[in-house]
């Protein structure tokens, strides 16, 4: 009738490196300000992965959008293995369409990545230059075409595509866009929560076109880091390669923690946790932990009505 907390947590050293020898008596953990005594803690570098491409196919993102399908393909390429691991592609503007569920089969998902792309609103003349046209049937519809919904896109993410895959695995977004939310009814926050449920991670990689204002870095700084994985701004394609090693370099190399929290109550608030490094070694030399930054308990049952007979 407990309930049992576990999470993944990364930890790197000033260059980045991350640090593959942990021991449970190097950390701490924390809810709400309470240490909580951990009785699990172990290296994870084989657990299944459940991911989710979201891809901005905004007018933004027009004249990237070809390097990021490249390198998406050659991420899925590198890094499912077809027994155990399965990925979601789903594009966006101002609203989310899943052009492949969960699969493991490469050559749907390489074709499902092909099939994504940029649809210009009626009277789109490219570089952001819209001219008078036809009228759409519905102004709305066009209104959803022309802008970006990101929070929008890891909400429906979270709770209708990782939500529902199997437990015992790493769930995780990864992110394309360039982090200005044009549209929608979610808030960032909402994106959140959204993902601390599922228990998914967040790595966004920031591409935007200078013509568009380029990216907000501070957006994808913050669902990434709130949920526990890290936001990236490649330059270039060969950067962006690379924000796709590290993602999957980091999804393999994780620490687990379990404990019981000392507060029992089911009462479906949210819980801060924080893992601190009580070796003065690592603080030293400023090793930083990664790692979702709370999470949801659960609510309290509610018993089934009596019958009358």
């Amino acid at each position: 009738d407990t309930e049992l907390v576990s999470f993944l947590f990364t930890a790197q050293d000033k260059d980045r490196r991350l640090l593959t020898t942990l021991k449970k008596e190097d950390i701490r953990v924390l809810e709400d300000g309470q240490p909580q005594n951990v009785f699990t803690f172990q290296r994870q570098v084989d657990l299944p992965l459940s991911l989710a491409i979201l891809i901005d196919v905004s007018a933004s993102q027009e004249r990237t959008l070809p390097e990021e399908k490249r390198a998406a393909k050659s991420f899925i390429q590198d890094v499912v293995r077809p027994d155990k691991d399965e990925v979601a592609v789903i594009s966006f503007t101002g609203e989310s369409t899943l052009e492949q569920g969960l699969t493991s089969n490469l050559s749907r998902l390489g074709r499902s990545i092909d099939r994504v792309q940029f649809v210009p609103p009626t009277g789109y003349l490219g570089g952001g230059v819209v001219v008078p046209g036809t009228p759409p049937v519905s102004g709305g519809n066009q209104t959803v075409a022309g802008s970006t919904a990101i929070w929008d896109a890891i909400y429906v993410t979270s709770d209708e595509v990782l939500g529902d895959s199997p437990e015992r695995t790493r769930r995780a977004i990864i992110l394309l866009t360039d982090g200005k939310n044009t549209y929608g009814s979610k808030r960032l926050e909402d994106a959140v929560q959204a993902a601390l449920k599922a228990e998914t991670v967040v790595y966004a990689i920031g591409i935007g076109d200078n013509y568009f204002g380029g990216v907000d870095e501070n957006s994808l700084r913050r669902v990434s880091e709130q949920t526990g994985g890290r936001a990236f701004f490649p330059r270039d394609e060969v950067e962006l390669q690379r924000a796709f090693d590290q993602i999957q370099i980091e999804m393999r190399s994780q620490y687990m923690v379990a404990y019981e929290p000392s507060n029992p109550k089911k009462d479906g608030t949210y819980r801060k946790v924080e893992v601190q490094l009580v070796n003065s070694e690592l603080a030293r030399q400023r090793v930083k932990v990664t790692h979702k930054q709370g999470y949801f308990a659960k609510p309290a049952s509610v018993p089934p009505p009596k019958s009358n007979n």
